[in-house]
Order: structure tokens, then sequence, then C-alpha cells
């Protein structure tokens, strides 16, 4: 019996429309209600998922920033890491063979130099929105994450470019084919996750994770039972083709799973 349950959000306990199902949320609360510890470890920010969280009354830890930070289920920082300021700087400052929007994120928010709709469509329950800013005035310092957005055979040129500038300065991660991110050295969602447990006396093995992105591959190969959506990344299954695949998001396949481990452990499961 896993003790604690952790799950990206987007292509995975949310919906493609990025709501997060009425069948979903019922196989949260029988989690919760069985003692299972519920962790939410995403890209999202911390103040977007707080207000998520507060809304459908769940409690529940938050990994932000793909593993920047944790909260406890009361919004104490438990855990914090930001991009080395002269890795801030130098992606900041440089010039990039890109046509890329570059999106940062620090304590306050998110920070971009563009409107850009199409990025709100995401956080339409929630409200959460950017900030515009000229991101050449930032200060290095308290940079969280710089994620860049665009066409992925463009973003992939660009993480060429970014590796050779940066070396094992920083940690580069595509959390969906359209994004490519820069975070701190050493800093994912498996990271953070072993740090969470760790504090609550669990091990690895004592989580079971969710996930869709290259960005969960740390987190899910690092526990002890690992589900990867039927929607997930290609090089995402590639890259761990001995774990489980389970269904799609628009079908809540992580209920759809969930429910037959709480109900019928001794029989084999399909996503069908």
């Amino acid at each position: 019996m896993a003790r604690l349950a952790a799950f990206d959000m987007d292509g995975t306990l949310l919906m493609p429309d990025h709501r997060l199902g009425e069948q979903t949320l019922a196989t949260l609360r029988r989690l919760h209600d069985r003692e299972i510890t519920l962790a939410f470890a995403t890209g999202r920010h911390a103040l977007e998922m707080q207000r998520i969280t507060r809304s459908l009354a769940l409690d529940a830890f938050l990994i932000t920033g793909n593993g920047t930070r944790i909260h406890s289920r009361e919004g104490e920082v438990l855990y914090r890491q930001d991009l080395d300021p002269e890795v801030a700087d130098r992606v900041l400052h440089s010039t990039w063979e890109t046509s890329a929007t570059v999106h940062v994120f620090n304590d306050s928010g998110w920070l971009t130099d563009r409107v850009f709709p199409e990025m709100l469509e995401a956080h339409m329950q929630s409200g959460f929105t950017y900030q515009l800013a000229d991101l050449k005035r930032l200060s290095a310092y308290d940079v969280t994450k710089i994620c860049f957005v665009g066409d992925h055979d463009d973003l992939c040129r660009l993480h060429i470019q970014l590796n050779e500038a940066l070396g094992e300065r920083a940690h580069l991660c595509f959390s969906a084919e359209y994004c490519l991110e820069v975070l701190p050295l050493g800093c994912n969602k498996g990271a953070a996750l072993a740090v969470l447990s760790e504090s609550l006396g669990y091990t690895l093995q004592d989580c079971m994770a969710f996930g869709d992105a290259m960005n969960d591959r740390e987190m899910l190969e690092s526990v002890g039972y690992g589900m990867i959506m039927g929607n997930a990344m290609p090089q995402l299954r590639a890259a761990l083709p001995h774990l489980p695949v389970i269904g799609h998001c628009r079908d809540q396949a992580v209920s759809h799973f969930l429910t037959h481990w709480l109900d019928t452990p001794h029989l084999p499961y399909s996503p069908e």
C-alpha cells in the first residue's frame, strides 16, 4: 500500500481543458480518507496551486515550479531553490537564436515581456496571470526558473545553445512539447519528492506518482509505483519503458486507475 501519492497536473490529473474532473476529485478525497498523503507536483506556481487547493478544499502538499518549492498543507515553505544568479543573468541578458517567448518565475509571480493570451487558457480556472515586465531589467537574484515557450523543433535547437552556454550549472527539461525550462542544478520533481517523503518519515518506495512529460521523469523512475499517462510525451515513454502506461487524461485515467487500485487491487489493471 502506497503511503503518499504525487500527481503532475497538466496532461495528468487535469483534463485537456485544464479542469479537474468530478470523478478525479472524488477519488482524491477517497485517498485522503484512506490516510494516503496527497502531493501535487507541478510546474505551476505555488501562488496558483494554493488558490486551486483552497477552492477545491483539498488537503495536499505542494511541489511547485518543477521542484523549486515545497509547501506544507498549511502553506509553510518547507524547501526552496533558485537559479544561480550568474545563470539567470546569462539566460536573461544573452541573445538566443529562437522565436520562443521568455517567461520568468519568482516568488512574486509570473513575468513576461509580451502579451500572450494563448498562455492564459491553461489558467482560466484559477485566474492566475502574468505580469508584463522588461525582462532585461530584472534582477538576476531570486529567479526561480526561466521558461521558453514556442515550437518544439525551435526549442530543441535552443536546448543545444543553452546547454553549450550553461554546461553543468543548470538543469534543462521539457515540461511540455512547447515549453523548455531552465531550472536550478539538481532541481526536479523527483529530488523534491525525496525531500518531502523523508520529512514525513516515508521512503520513495512508499510513494506512487503519475506524470506525462519529461519533467516528470526523475519522479516517476524513483518511486515505488510510477505510472505514465497514455497521452505522455513519446520521449518519456522511451526513457522509462519498464513503467506501466495508463489511459488518457481526457478520460480521467488517474481516477480510473486509482479506483481499481482501491477496490480490486488483486486483479490485473487494464486502461480500457
